[in-house]
């Protein structure tokens, strides 16, 4: 397949603002051993993207300086033994950076197929929050059946994307979110109540709709001052997962607590963690998760689209907090 020697890509010209993002044109990159190159149709946003523009999120070593973490579109080259995928395959992939760009490395293990009748700005939105999800939920948190689950910010990409999988294994779920409107989309996507956390107490509700037990497990991206209400949320038990500290890194903890009721408290940040433990996730996903996607049992709620000159415009969006689901790139 003819693959160009330069591509448009979006660089992050300094720390800053979203105004920093430049559309920029530079050497399209060539698929190591055991990667491929695609052809980039559509990347999501993230979170972490905006960390990495401001400055506070550098990426790891050896990956690329360009913002993005997940894309879909088609294989148009394979580095030294890449296998499970070949030329032309339509895919979706978690990648450690360079995603807001016409072509993106990533390595093979970390590529799924694009599910059935999915359009690549839906595939695009899956890779980040699948793998999220999945490694903190069920491995992290290992929420068993029967077990009830909270996650905090219901109407963001990683919210939207846990409410629908976590009910899909058939758990009692619960999230929060900041209006009447998000916490109407959460219990649409099957949110069995969804707090406003604005107007009413989280620990409170919960305790009520749990008859005074509390939730098994508990997503967090807030951290900060949730941590200790968190911790009275939980059952017997309990675990406390974090991915983000949205609300501050440093917390206050009644460990007596901790130790009375056998709680845990945990967290984990994905990038950085090697393709081989990436891969045992995409595994998972390709055997739990995918045919749930092929069925039309989770579908990624997609809030809005920019063109690639524009990501200035996505980056504004989500910090703006004002956007349902996820908010992708596209070519």
């Amino acid at each position: 397949m003819s693959v160009p020697a330069q591509m448009r890509c979006v660089e992050i010209s300094q720390p800053g603002p979203p105004e920093v993002l430049k559309l920029v044109q530079r050497p399209t990159p060539q698929p190591q051993a055991g990667e491929v190159l695609i052809e980039v149709a559509a990347a999501g946003i993230n979170r972490p993207d905006c960390f990495q523009r401001a400055g506070f999120y550098p990426p790891p070593p050896g990956a690329s300086d360009l913002p993005g973490l997940e894309v879909a579109g088609r294989v148009v080259a394979l580095g030294e033994g890449a296998t499970g995928v070949a030329l032309g395959d339509a895919v979706c992939a978690l990648v450690p950076g360079g995603g807001y760009a016409d072509y993106c490395t990533a390595p093979a293990a970390l590529c799924l197929p694009i599910p059935k009748g999915y359009n690549a700005i839906e595939a695009a939105a899956l890779p980040e929050t699948m793998f999220t999800v999945w490694s903190n939920v069920f491995d992290r948190g290992a929420l068993q059946p029967g077990e009830s689950f909270l996650v905090q910010g219901g109407s963001s990409g990683i919210g939207t994307t846990a409410i629908q999988l976590v009910k899909a294994f058939g758990h009692p779920v619960y999230a929060t979110a900041g209006s009447p409107e998000k916490c109407a989309a959460c219990e649409a996507l099957g949110a069995d109540r969804a707090i406003n956390y604005k107007t009413e107490d989280f620990v409170a509700v919960l305790k009520e709709v749990t008859g005074g037990r509390g939730v098994d497990v508990i997503l967090d991206m807030v951290a900060g001052d949730y941590i200790p209400r968190e911790l009275k949320a939980l059952a017997d038990d309990g675990r406390l997962v974090l991915i983000a500290f949205l609300g501050g890194a440093k917390s206050q903890v009644n460990m007596a607590e901790v130790m009375q009721r056998r709680l845990v408290i945990t967290g984990s940040t994905l990038r950085p963690r090697s393709v081989a433990f990436k891969a045992a996730i995409a595994a998972q996903l390709r055997a739990r998760v995918w045919p749930l996607l092929d069925a039309g049992r989770i579908k990624p709620v997609i809030h809005a689209t920019f063109p690639m000159a524009d990501a200035a415009g996505a980056h504004a969006l989500m910090e703006s907090s004002a956007h349902v689901g996820k908010i992708v790139l596209t070519r």
